[in-house]
């Protein structure tokens, strides 16, 4: 029997993109009904982005799978009216639209407070829905530079460069996959009505990456530290980076602790470096790392990927591979705890592919629970949710021509 702590909760997906989908991906992975509003004919812009084959990307099934996909056209007073409908019907409402919009619709979290006055409304936007920025449009791109994480990756001598993800959205969708549960949760410990404000759950991209900064702003306003970009280093600990190896790839060691550098510089035949007075410390041996990395590279270069790594893992050097997707899928600790899952689906060949999918994070049990299924075919659930929960009738779904 699977494992489903959210079963029983209902949610209306009204996101487009990454981060409001994230969230929703959350909740269903665990067992929450998922209903993923869309536009007719397009659908959510996600089915078109690194699109390589067939009409929806595997982005899209990523972002939005163990959901139900339904099409309305929130521009027509029928489509806001099938929404307040269903959200009778709901326990979570999640959006990432500019802030206003939903009230421009007449969609407001007062108007569907009063539908549903148990609602718990999760919003998702660039800076919040209050503030002077409130209304100012802005991607997880921007969001990343104005909550201080672009500044801090890349070399010091280069510009600021963007992780090879969306980030921010992805950050944003968990702390707003965590606020619904906690506005769940706080609805069966109260016996008294939650007031609307408390039921509504405000996550900015811009917050959401400032929160994962770690101490950037005490540092700064304590010592007037402003944090630089130091490439492949953590600013503040060594010897921690990436090193070549001779198979022409490169390896990741951390070997910044004071026991782990002892056995550290011991594997590399370097007992002068671990006698030296002036690297016992973190402190001092990030004063030296420019003399630890390329004493520790002379090292790695005259060894292979593999062979290196069961040298270090020997002494129990904190280390590892830097894998691309093929490794990952070919790794057998995430075999092992069911992180890669094999799905068929449309990839634009005359058949379907089986191609494998990220399991579910965190694990519950031995590994991860299963995936329902893949991000759906655009509409595949309207007349499923339309008459299984609305009791409307073909013809009337008819008419809001959707398929």
């Amino acid at each position: 029997m699977s494992i489903r702590p959210l079963d029983g909760v209902r949610v209306l997906e009204l996101g487009n993109y990454i981060a409001a989908p994230t969230a929703g991906r959350m909740l269903g992975d665990f067992g929450a009904e998922v209903i993923k509003v869309e536009r007719p004919k397009a659908g959510d812009e996600l089915r078109n982005w690194r699109l390589y084959g067939g009409d929806t990307s595997m982005l899209y099934r990523t972002v939005n799978r163990n959901k139900k996909s339904i099409t309305l056209d929130l521009r027509t007073e029928a489509g806001r009216g099938i929404v307040l409908d269903l959200i009778r019907h709901c326990d979570v409402l999640l959006e990432n639209f500019r802030p206003g919009m939903l009230e421009k619709w007449g969609l407001g979290p007062e108007v569907l407070n009063e539908v549903n006055p148990d609602l718990v409304i999760t919003r998702i936007s660039a800076y919040g829905q209050t503030g002077p920025l409130a209304s100012r449009p802005g991607f997880a791109a921007v969001a990343e530079a104005v909550g201080g994480l672009r500044e801090l990756v890349g070399d010091p001598d280069r510009p600021p460069v963007r992780t090879g993800v969306s980030i921010g959205d992805s950050i944003a969708g968990i702390y707003a996959a965590f606020g619904t549960v906690m506005a769940l949760f706080q609805r069966t410990q109260r016996a008294e009505s939650i007031p609307l404000r408390e039921r509504v759950i405000d996550v900015a991209l811009n917050e959401a990456i400032l929160s994962v900064m770690e101490s950037l702003v005490p540092d700064y306003l304590a010592y007037g530290i402003n944090r630089e970009r130091v490439g492949g280093r953590m600013e503040g600990i060594a010897p921690s980076n990436a090193y070549p190896c001779s198979d022409g790839v490169s390896i990741i060691i951390g070997g910044n602790g004071d026991a782990i550098f002892q056995r550290y510089m011991a594997v590399i035949g370097r007992p002068d470096l671990a006698a030296d007075p002036e690297l016992q410390d973190n402190a001092g041996r990030w004063h030296h790392r420019e003399r630890l990395d390329a004493s520790i590279a002379e090292w790695t270069i005259t060894h292979t990927r593999d062979a290196a790594l069961k040298l270090l893992e020997a002494a129990a050097i904190p280390c590892g591979p830097i894998y691309t997707a093929a490794d990952i899928v070919a790794d057998e600790q995430y075999r092992a705890r069911n992180m890669i899952q094999p799905f068929a689906v449309d990839v634009g060949a005359p058949q379907p592919k089986t191609v494998g999918f990220t399991g579910i994070v965190p694990v519950i049990g031995d590994q991860s629970l299963p995936i329902r299924n893949v991000g759906p075919d655009l509409g595949a659930h309207t007349r499923e949710v339309l008459s299984g929960l609305l009791g409307m009738s073909d013809a009337e779904i008819d008419a809001l021509e959707v398929p």
